[in-house]
């Protein structure tokens, strides 16, 4: 890659879609448009959650914004970059450093303790596993875990599962992190922690968040708050109630 990613300052949006559709080939031949022009824009510091009912393609502009899907068409720029315009060992590289991710799904590796899953988006890097070992560990403290760096997933809860993969999400500190349904397995209070987590490491990083949920005190958090329906966004009415939305 002849340039480096840009983390710093920037006059252009951490992300956005430019009259972003999506269509997938349905069972029958058809077409079945998920998005329909998105448009969107969101600048480092500032966080957003996405709202809508289930099968609104939620997840998919997601992905989109992210690099891990492509759009139909229009466009999608991390920190004024055009996605389009980047071959896959670029936009792999773009995706590693740019943008951290959080699922519902942890997707921890489970061979692995939690201090090396964090440190492994810096290993990817080209870290040196020094560097990438003392990050992790500071991200780990940061989230609450350092007494739990030597455990693998599966000695773990699963809200401290969510809580080492918002470590990971951060090991390259990402001016993106991109949020799906981060703690729709988990309790109230394991949620509420998590959420906690994610806004402490957001602005202590500066790091512009977008977080797909149903959980309306998730959503509240955020500066703004858009629905998805019918494949258009939009910015949602004040008295929208994201909990009466059935994943």
């Amino acid at each position: 890659m002849s340039d480096t990613v840009n983390r710093g300052p920037s006059i252009a949006p951490a992300v956005s879609a430019v009259g972003v559709h999506r269509s997938f080939a349905g069972a029958d031949g058809g077409e079945i448009r998920v998005l329909k022009g998105v448009d969107f824009q969101l600048w480092r510091g500032e966080t957003v959650s996405i709202v809508g009912p289930s099968g609104s393609g939620k997840s998919t502009l997601l992905h989109i914004l992210g690099g891990l899907d492509l759009p139909t068409s229009g466009n999608v720029a991390l920190g004024g970059r055009d996605l389009a315009n980047l071959d896959d060992v670029d936009l792999a590289r773009i995706r590693n450093l740019y943008v951290g991710f959080v699922f519902q799904f942890h997707h921890l590796l489970r061979d692995f303790t939690a201090l090396e899953n964090v440190m492994m988006p810096q290993v990817i890097a080209g870290v040196s596993r020094d560097s990438a070992r003392k990050r992790a560990l500071d991200l780990l403290d940061q989230v609450g875990l350092a007494d739990r760096s030597s455990h693998p997933p599966g000695k773990l809860s699963g809200g401290e599962q969510q809580r080492v993969a918002a470590a990971r999400a951060l090991a390259n500190e990402p001016p993106v992190l991109l949020a799906d349904e981060p703690s729709g397995n988990l309790d109230l209070d394991t949620s509420e922690m998590l959420h906690e987590v994610l806004f402490d490491l957001v602005r202590d990083h500066d790091t512009a968040m977008v977080v797909v949920t149903h959980n309306s005190a998730l959503a509240a958090r955020t500066d703004g708050i858009w629905r998805l329906s019918s494949g258009v966004l939009e910015p949602a009415p004040e008295e929208s109630e994201t909990s009466s939305d059935k994943r």
